[in-house]
């Protein structure tokens, strides 16, 4: 270890004893009556001392006033630096900024929020839009097209507004549009397994609900199937239901709402009535004389009772 090395490790006397000078420095550049006492030196240098305070400040806790005080070769009097306010060791402090693009979490977006993509995104390739390079007749010449390049700029055969928005009937575009080829960019491989693990982890085949499934969903009927490479193993939901209605389940998900899992048996119903047209059978509009408990002759045991 050099000389000067234990020199800058070792406070300066003079820096270390000026302590007032240090003090007066802090409270001059803070509030009355939130510099506390002194809680230590730290020798940043030859004759370099900082001078840390305690900060009474509400919200501050555990951060220190450091007043740094500094002293010229060969010189007696020492003379004032810096006053900042720094964190201690158990101060608090806010959390590391993150990034918005590393922030966002699926469900922040809400109506009329825009999320770009970065033009690097690894959940995305090039796709085949039909003009990545000028047709054989084009009149754009290799100087114009190293223009182009040069400029990031678009040159096109009209004015934009007077360019056909659809292409020509019958045109290799034409048919990539209706084919779902000529978007700027598709998903990537990675793309593919980063959604594929992602709903694979939420209705798969380990969650909790399939593992209690009388079967899985490819054999469902309410299971509405996807295409590309992904419909070979998802699908969308169409039960509803089902906790997985309108998302995208593995198939080899399953529920309890599954469409052959309990086939209900028809209720029983009742024969129709058996009506015979061919008889008649009379039924009296009043009563028959006798057909009552009490005879219609009156009965003198019981006249006196008041019946009739």
């Amino acid at each position: 270890m050099s000389a000067a090395t234990t020199r800058s490790r070792t406070p300066d006397r003079l820096c270390a004893e000026a302590v007032d000078l240090a003090r007066a420095a802090a409270e001059e550049a803070a509030a009355p009556g939130v510099v506390g006492e002194h809680v230590g030196l730290l020798s940043e240098g030859d004759r370099v001392v900082t001078h840390y305070f305690e900060c009474k400040e509400l919200g501050y806790r555990g951060w220190r006033w450091a007043a740094t005080v500094a002293r010229a070769s060969r010189a007696k009097a020492v003379t004032l630096d810096e006053v900042v306010l720094l964190p201690g060791p158990d101060a608090v402090l806010a959390p590391e900024w993150v990034p918005w693009s590393e922030r966002l979490r699926p469900g922040d977006m809400g109506p009329g929020d825009l999320l770009p993509t970065d033009a690097e995104d690894l959940r995305l390739e090039p796709g085949w839009s039909g003009e990545d390079e000028p047709a054989a007749n084009s009149p754009v010449s290799h100087e114009m097209a190293e223009l182009v390049e040069a400029e990031d700029a678009e040159v096109t055969a009209a004015p934009p507004a007077a360019l056909p928005t659809v292409p020509a009937r019958g045109s290799i575009s034409a048919v990539a549009e209706e084919l779902g080829l000529r978007r700027a960019r598709v998903l990537s491989r990675y793309g593919l397994h980063t959604a594929a693990d992602r709903w694979e982890e939420s209705f798969g085949a380990k969650t909790p609900m399939a593992q209690a499934a009388p079967a899985t969903c490819v054999s469902c009927g309410f299971l509405s199937p996807i295409g590309g490479s992904l419909g070979q193993a998802f699908g969308v939901c169409a039960n509803e239901f089902s906790p997985a209605d309108g998302r995208v389940v593995s198939l080899a998900y399953g529920c309890g709402g599954h469409s052959e899992a309990a086939v209900m048996p028809k209720a029983p119903q009742p024969a129709p009535p058996v009506v015979d047209e061919t008889k008649v059978d009379p039924f009296p509009l009043r009563p028959a004389a006798d057909s009552g408990s009490v005879p219609a002759a009156p009965d003198e045991t019981t006249a006196d009772l008041g019946h009739a």
